[in-house]
């Protein structure tokens, strides 16, 4: 944020719900300080049936954009004028800029984190992939995940009332991407130990292991967890969810969320603001005295 907020300064949000937990406000305004730029960044906690307020509100405030988080990804879209390619097949929005009143949609969830996994060592290339919940994070992950050369992807969510939408997502992304994919009821238990015992990585995508659910992890049991199993988590705080305690107990490699949440930004930064993100400064933002 500029030293000081003027008649010209341009405002981002944050919307979804809850976000007082967010690193992102923290983030974004030290790198607004830092490289002298005239916005300032803030969260709002929007509920779903607020959306559509809050979609008027970048338009009618003149806001340069939003980013959107839990559980407004897919609610947010029919409210938007366009979409790119890979959050129309994701079905997920976590990136919104404003051009001159007219409102795209982008995701940058799934390129974060892989990039997070390139600055964590992980070789993705042919890998088989395990992901916990199909919801916004999830198919963003997936989409991402077939266009990075992984070769098959498994995904696992609870048979509820979007369960039959997801599987038909995953059916377009396997015709459109020709990556091998499959979803499965997460109470399968067969088809979780089977899919288990080929992956290479794991990655939670679901909200377990947060706010109440911080002593909960998604997967039902740790015996899964190979010492040679790669195991994610997208949640970010805690930066040590429940489920990558219990993988690092196993003797397994464990990837937090907090690297996605850095990497998410670098494409949204610079549509916003037309410049390059200061990584050294975002990283001392989000790790502080522990900042690489």
């Amino acid at each position: 944020m500029a030293s000081r907020i003027s008649g010209k300064t341009r405002l981002i949000g944050l919307f979804g719900s809850p976000v007082s937990h967010s690193l992102s406000p923290v983030m974004q305004n030290s790198l607004f300080e830092a490289m002298g730029l005239d916005f300032v960044y803030t969260a709002f906690d929007v509920q779903p049936d607020r959306v559509s307020q809050a979609v008027d509100a970048i338009r009618t405030l003149g806001m340069r954009g939003a980013n959107i988080t839990m559980p407004l990804k897919r609610a947010i879209m029919p409210h938007l004028d366009d979409l790119t390619p890979a959050a129309e097949l994701a079905r997920s929005v976590n990136v919104v800029v404003n051009d001159n009143g007219r409102l795209l949609g982008h995701v940058t969830d799934g390129e974060g984190f892989f990039l997070s996994l390139d600055e964590a060592g992980v070789d993705h290339a042919g890998c088989r992939m395990v992901i916990l919940g199909s919801g916004g994070a999830g198919m963003t992950v997936a989409v991402q995940a077939a266009m990075a050369g992984v070769a098959d992807v498994t995904l696992f969510n609870r048979n509820d009332p979007f369960f039959a939408t997801a599987s038909q997502m995953v059916a377009d992304i396997r015709q459109r991407l020709g990556c091998a994919m499959a979803l499965h009821d997460l109470d399968d238990h067969a088809a979780l130990v089977a899919a288990l015992e080929g992956a290479d990585i794991l990655v939670n995508a679901t909200p377990v292991g947060m706010s109440d659910t911080i002593s909960n992890m998604a997967l039902p049991d740790a015996e899964l967890l190979r010492p040679d199993l790669i195991v994610c988590d997208l949640i970010y705080v805690p930066r040590e969810t429940f489920l990558l305690r219990q993988a690092a107990r196993r003797g397994c490699k464990t990837v937090s969320g907090i690297g996605m949440q850095l990497f998410q930004a670098l494409p949204a930064f610079k549509m916003r603001t037309g410049r390059d993100m200061d990584i050294r400064v975002a990283r001392q933002a989000l790790f502080g005295g522990d900042a690489a």
